[in-house]
């Protein structure tokens, strides 16, 4: 499983013209699953993301982790993550897992931050054509990917 997360004072993605989530301060993850992904790799990275520390403390350092801010989490499927670009210049998806089982794992990986921050999580709908809106604080931009764990 691959991640981008962005630190956000506030995120929210429209679905045909309606709000479906919407945070404030936290983190917006872009998560795209492979086809080697496992829920070995959902429960790893729901519990890397809940203690990363990167938000602020009381000296202006990075010290906090999300769930320490009490902040809230957007989840958005992203099967772009896995493009392939090293021949030619159409991307090819080909390492991306399919949706029979991308969304198990997607819904897994949900879950499990749910579980790990003590409240639900805002998300997207997997495979829908969402637009993404985010005011990227710092900025904060980290990408993670569970088959880099060395």
């Amino acid at each position: 499983m691959r991640v981008v997360l962005q630190r956000v004072s506030e995120a929210a993605v429209e679905i045909d013209g309606v709000v479906h989530g919407k945070i404030d301060l936290g983190l917006l993850i872009l998560v795209g699953i492979e086809t080697v992904d496992s829920l070995e790799d959902v429960n790893w990275l729901a519990k890397k993301i809940v203690d990363l520390r990167i938000f602020n403390d009381a000296e202006n350092h990075m010290n906090l982790s999300v769930k320490e801010v009490q902040g809230d989490l957007l989840v958005i499927s992203q099967f772009t993550l896995h493009a392939k670009t090293k021949k030619g210049n159409r991307p090819s998806f080909i390492d991306a897992a399919r949706p029979e089982i991308a969304i198990p794992l997607y819904e897994n990986f949900k879950n499990e931050l749910a579980i790990l921050m003590g409240h639900p999580v805002q998300s997207g709908v997997f495979g829908a054509n969402m637009k993404i809106s985010l005011v990227n604080d710092g900025p904060v931009t980290i990408l993670i990917d569970s088959q880099n764990r060395g």
